[in-house]
Parts: C-alpha cells; structure tokens; sequence
C-alpha cells in the first residue's frame, strides 16, 4: 500500500469562471488561436475531434481513446458537419468537465472553446457538459462511453504488468443508457446486478452479474475487445456468476489480490444523482446598457416565446432539463462573452448545476431551442 498522502479531491463546482469578452480580448484570442498548434486541422472536414487539456495545454486526443474520459480531467470536443441545404462546414463545440478536474484544468477548457469558436468565425454551438450530465447530442458521437479514475496519466496503457494499477470497471444501464466507469476496487462493490471487468495487468475478467441484462453483457464485451486490443499480451477469461462456482471464486479470489496492490478509497463511486426540480422555465436578461453588466430574471412561466429576446443583450433560458445562452446579433461583446460564465455561475446556486448548456446566437437557434419556447 502507497504511504503517500492523497491530493484533497478537488470540486470542480467551487470556484467561478474568469469573466472575458472585451472586444481586446476577442481579437488577442483570435491571434493566439491562428497560432495554436492543436487548431491546425480543427475544423477543416466532417468528423469528431478531440482534445486534452494538459498543464495549460491543448493536448490532441488519440482517435483510439475517443469516448474514454478521465474524472480528473477536461476535454475539447469538436463536432465538424455540412450543413443540409449545402456544402458549408458547421460544428458543435464541447468542453466537457470531469467530476473531479481543477478549476485550471476546465476553467482553460472553456477559455480554449471560446478561442476555438473565435477561430472559426464564431459559426460554431458551444455546449458545456458535466461527467455523467451529458447531453444526447454529446452521447451521439460515441458507440460507448467510459469513466476512468484520475488523469489520463493514470492509463498505463504501455506499462509492464508488474508495475500496473489494477482497476475495477463496471458496466450498467440498459439500452443506450449503459455506462461503464471505473469504480473502487473492493469486492464489497461487485453485485449480481451488473457486469463488472478486473484489469489486474495481466488479465482482464468480465464478470457477468447473475441478474444483469443483454445490454450490460454486449457493452461489456466490446470494452473488453477493446482494452485486449490495447494490449494484446493480456488473457481474458469470461466469468458467469450463475454459472460456474470454480471460475466465479477465481474472480473473487484475484479481485482480492488485485485489492492488496492498490490504495483506493471507498468512496464516491456514484455520480450523485441531481435534485429533481419541477417547475415553470425562467428566463433571464444579461444586459450593460447601463453601464455595467447586470443580470436579472425577466420571466417565469410556459408562455416564454421568441419575442421576449432581444437583439441588443444576452439572454439566459432555464427549462430545467437544458439550459440556453442566447446571444443577440446586436449585443454587445462585453455581453457575449460573458454569458457562459454567468449561466455557468447562475448554475453552481441552483439545484440543479448539472445541466447541458448550449449557447446559440440569434438566427442560429437549435431545434431543442425552438422546442423549448411556445411560439418560435
């Protein structure tokens, strides 16, 4: 066991974002984007692209890992697409925030994502997502999606067996819903109502919980394709708990000598499932005309409609499921580049700080947009 002291774990919730948006700004973000090594390439043909962030740094993301995040990480993701009625390049752009990323490491993302978007004329949807939040436009870029603790530095994907951190994966969910993160690994964690993968460095174990679905079953085995393809020189061993008692204490049995090697907390494996809030959606106006920014709810209710925003501010939809930055055409760019930061900072008090963001500027409105007001 490490005698090492554990780094206090960091929430990412804590802090604020650095306000931005002068128009100095904006054009020192467009210069030092046209000299970001990592925006090279970004943008310039259909796909997904992705992005670390490293100590200051956009780092490329290997193609192979696309889907995989580590908890103590942020990433960059960016969505290139033609549009439907042409051959013109439109994109999505996300900066996802693992659970437990420092304030340096996602307060960058979302700077780097404005800096992006600067860089490509300011055409791109910017999206914030929360690690187990996500949005279903976020999840249709990838077959899977796994959770792993740490950073990315904690991967030893090239390391020998003898120095490698076993881990302790499961699979859950049903549908597209399935989930695979990596959890503490004790035995007390393992349940007969999941599938469960033991990467102890020179075996990789797929345990199938007697009561777990197909779902769970067919995740499980595309990982496990997956993480042997990575290492080829691992065996794997398929366990089924309800059929055979031999192999089934030989799991148990390696999970324990597995444990001996590691120093895992037990402890907050569970993304916390957010406060349920019912209610009618807000809207709120973020304005300087006065000289100041100022932020302030201008309606409540169902009845919410496409003429309660106007041109010459920011404006800020809360539906309880989503939340809208929109950005008027005429707005200034104090307002526009500060209306991430304050939805970001309006949902670290609210109950529900969770949420997908989407920042939209006017005549670019998304379908879940239109859907969401009563008279688009």
């Amino acid at each position: 066991m490490s005698g090492l002291v554990k780094a206090k774990k960091y929430d990412w919730k804590d802090s604020n974002m650095v306000l931005v948006g002068s128009e100095t700004d904006r054009k020192v973000k467009k210069a030092s984007a046209e000299t970001e090594p990592a925006w090279k390439q970004a943008g310039k043909k259909p796909g997904i692209q992705i992005w670390r962030i490293n100590k200051f740094k956009v780092t490329t993301w290997p193609t192979d890992d696309y889907g995989s995040f580590y908890s103590g990480d942020s990433y960059i993701i960016l969505n290139t697409y033609k549009d439907e009625q042409g051959d013109k390049l439109l994109y999505d752009v996300h900066f996802w925030i693992g659970k437990e990323s420092t304030q340096d490491e996602y307060g960058t993302a979302a700077y780097k994502t404005v800096e992006l978007d600067t860089l490509l004329d300011d055409v791109p949807v910017q999206h914030r997502e929360v690690q187990g939040y996500e949005s279903d436009l976020f999840k249709s870029y990838f077959p899977k999606i796994t959770y792993w603790k740490g950073g990315v530095d904690s991967g030893f994907r090239h390391v020998t067996p003898e120095n490698y951190r076993p881990r302790l994966l499961q699979i859950k969910g049903k549908g597209k819903q399935v989930e695979a993160k990596e959890i503490t690994l004790k035995k007390s964690k393992i349940t007969s109502d999941d599938v469960f993968i033991l990467d102890d460095g020179t075996c990789l174990y797929q345990f199938n919980g007697k009561t777990c679905n197909k779902d769970e079953k067919y995740k499980a085995s595309q990982l496990l394709r997956d993480l042997k393809s990575q290492r080829p020189k691992c065996r794997s061993e398929i366990v089924d708990e309800e059929d055979d008692d031999e192999l089934v204490q030989k799991f148990f049995k390696a999970v324990d000598e597995a444990d001996m090697k590691v120093d895992d907390d037990d402890d907050d494996d569970e993304v916390k499932t957010p406060t349920i809030v019912t209610g009618p959606p807000s809207l709120y106006r973020l304005t300087d005309s006065g000289g100041q920014l100022a932020f302030s709810k201008t309606k409540e209710g169902h009845d919410i409609s496409k003429k309660d925003f106007k041109s010459n501010d920011v404006f800020i939809l809360d539906t309880l499921k989503d939340l809208f930055v929109w950005i008027g055409k005429n707005a200034s760019e104090t307002e526009k580049g500060n209306g991430l930061t304050y939805a970001h900072n309006y949902l670290m008090k609210s109950p529900h700080p969770f949420l997908p963001v989407t920042c939209l500027k006017e005549g670019m409105e998304s379908k879940a947009f239109q859907t969401a007001i009563t008279a688009y």
